[in-house]
């Protein structure tokens, strides 16, 4: 778990499971309601690729690919990124934090969904900001 995170996520992360967590969006689905709206947004760009930036345990990412994008998922917690792989072993995901990703590989749409800014550091908030615009395409 990386050290520089806000306690409020060190708390929500101590008090949640993530089988738990995962089935929430399925039981949603199940409800008849979508839990893929950050999804849609997405897809309203018409991406080829897409950085799911914060991606814990895949469900945008997994969910743009089903949807034909190219998606690499990162996410600084080692928990949620086992969960994501488990679930999509063929995607790729990346163990770090946003501010110090260093891909060579630049993307049409960067995504940040959920709570990834605010569980974000403080103090690390202006580079992750930056490393995701440097993982941009031009235009």
């Amino acid at each position: 778990m990386p050290t520089d995170l806000p306690s409020d996520w060190s708390r929500w992360r101590g008090e949640v499971d993530l089988d738990s967590y995962d089935e929430r969006w399925r039981r949603m689905a199940e409800a008849g309601q979508d839990p893929h709206g950050e999804a849609a947004l997405v897809m309203a760009y018409a991406p080829a690729s897409v950085l799911d930036g914060g991606c814990g345990t895949g469900r945008v990412g997994i969910e743009l690919a089903r949807r034909g994008v190219h998606v690499v998922g990162v996410d600084p917690d080692p928990d949620m990124i086992a969960a994501a792989r488990a679930k999509a072993p063929g995607l790729r995901w990346e163990q770090t934090g946003l501010e110090s990703l260093a891909l060579d590989e630049r993307f049409d749409v960067v995504v940040l969904a959920g709570n990834v800014v605010p569980y974000a550091a403080p103090s690390v908030r202006a580079e992750l900001v930056a490393a995701c615009a440097r993982h941009l395409t031009p235009g």
